[in-house]
């Protein structure tokens, strides 16, 4: 069923790609059926953040699980970045991208655009270089291997999601702030620079590799920068977040649930 399912992915991946966006917009539906902690319900913005925060939960737990399975079975992903690919590992990126088309939407259309705009200029580069891949075939193992950092997106929506629920005392988030970044250097940090690295060994001959390496150039710092706030937050805090008379965080700033 999936060999015959390919040839119709690859010559309609645009469509393929706003189908899986549509998919994942009706799992954003169902998951608002789910029950929320209180404290999120009580806040506008907590209650946007903690919907999005779970659908993509959702995306994470699939394509980095996914993303995972594909080189344990075909490991000549790992080495033929440029031009390998199976019928699951292309149907993984049409996924992927429809989940980042449907997030950027999402954050635009509630107007949190400005707020965000870090989210959104990474969900560019990657709906570019996965949209690339998905029309020239090209590069679709590459694609594959980034979505390795989704199994640090786990642990980094979980710590997220327990910010917004006034967890950060409990056991869980403690645990979770370890495995978090166990998983960012394993996962987020080691995959960054394997491309990287891949992309500047075999520049001369890689089609538009100028385009890619300014993008993972682009990445690499984002990343770093985002595990310099993670460090600080979590291992080497300034200073304690305002905690107001009804014991949550002041929720005049946002910034403790972003960092």
């Amino acid at each position: 069923m999936m060999e015959a399912l390919l040839p119709a992915l690859k010559r309609h991946p645009g469509p393929s790609v706003l189908v899986c966006s549509l998919l994942f917009r009706v799992a954003h539906g169902l998951l608002r059926k789910l029950p929320v902690p209180k404290v999120v319900k009580q806040d506008a913005f907590r209650s946007w953040k903690w919907k999005n925060l779970s659908v993509s939960m959702v995306h994470s737990l699939l394509t980095g699980t996914w993303a995972l399975t594909c080189v344990v079975i075909w490991p000549e992903t790992l080495s033929n970045i440029h031009s390998y690919h199976t019928s699951l590992s292309y149907l993984l990126i049409c996924v992927s991208t429809g989940y980042f088309v449907q997030d950027a939407g999402d954050i635009i259309l509630t107007g949190h655009a400005r707020g965000s705009w870090e989210f959104l200029l990474h969900h560019a580069l990657v709906i570019w270089c996965f949209l690339y891949a998905l029309y020239t075939q090209l590069y679709i193992a590459g694609a594959v291997i980034a979505l390795f950092v989704e199994v640090n997106s786990v642990t980094l929506h979980l710590r997220l999601m327990l910010k917004l629920a006034d967890a950060q005392s409990s056991p869980i988030y403690h645990i979770n702030k370890f495995v978090n970044l166990f998983t960012y250097i394993m996962f987020r940090l080691s995959t960054q620079f394997y491309l990287t690295w891949y992309i500047i060994h075999n520049y001369s001959w890689l089609d538009h590799g100028g385009c890619f390496l300014v993008t993972m150039m682009v990445m690499n710092i984002m990343i770093v920068i985002y595990f310099y706030r993670l460090l600080r937050a979590d291992f080497f805090p300034r200073r304690k977040a305002y905690v107001g008379q009804n014991g949550t965080h002041n929720n005049n700033s946002k910034k403790f649930l972003s960092d």
